[in-house]
């Protein structure tokens, strides 16, 4: 698959800002504890189940302090709909002890430091700081990784590749580039039946209608 030229990153780049500029998560939350859980969460399961999961969740459990000391199986229970819900739960009890013993309380604010909590994969800890700080870092999702493939942006095989090759290609204003290839992947450049014939970056896609990369 050919590479995006300097002129098609430039289109591609004016159509991202212009329509996503000021596009933020769908997972619902109100400070950097709520955030961070919602994230841990998200992972293999959708924004739309996480935001059902969550009020009940935060409502019994509204902070680290609270949430460090809770019981396993009450929150297992609680989030018995999200997948992997046994592992999460354990996850993020874990993390909330670890921001309470190591951190005071606060959800730190690296990369290092949010990796060094329960559930916090590189992943996760860019998108935390993306979504509460504009962090300019790209965190890769299957939709971003899916969109940078078909657009020409990235040919890595791996998310750390796809995730250098748009870090160098891009360089600026990442968050929103995140951002912008999470939701045209999520409800334009779908893995199975793209919305190829409306699509407004058509002139620059590289996919040529094979969607076999990020499927």
């Amino acid at each position: 698959m050919k590479k995006a030229t300097k002129k098609d990153i430039e289109i591609i780049k004016e159509y991202f800002i212009k329509t996503y500029g000021n596009a933020v998560t769908e997972l619902q939350y109100t400070n950097d504890f709520e955030l961070l859980i919602a994230i841990i969460l998200s992972a293999q399961c959708t924004d739309k189940r996480v935001n059902i999961i969550t009020p009940a969740l935060f409502a019994k459990y509204p902070n680290t302090q609270t949430l460090a000391y809770a019981n396993l199986e009450d929150v297992k229970e609680l989030l018995n709909t999200c997948s992997f819900f046994n592992n999460k739960a354990k996850n993020i009890i874990k993390m909330a002890l670890s921001v309470e013993e190591q951190f005071a309380g606060v959800i730190p604010k690296t990369v290092d430091e949010l990796m060094s909590l329960s559930g916090v994969g590189n992943k996760t800890a860019k998108v935390f700081l993306i979504e509460a700080y504009g962090a300019n870092l790209m965190a890769v999702d299957t939709h971003v990784y899916r969109v940078a493939h078909r657009l020409g942006l990235a040919f890595g095989k791996t998310v750390e590749e796809v995730e250098e090759q748009l870090v160098k290609r891009l360089k600026n204003d990442l968050h929103i580039f995140h951002q912008a290839m999470v939701l045209f992947g999520r409800y334009h450049c779908k893995a199975v039946n793209p919305m190829c014939d409306e699509c407004p970056l058509a002139m620059v896609c590289k996919s040529n209608g094979r969607f076999s990369v990020g499927k």
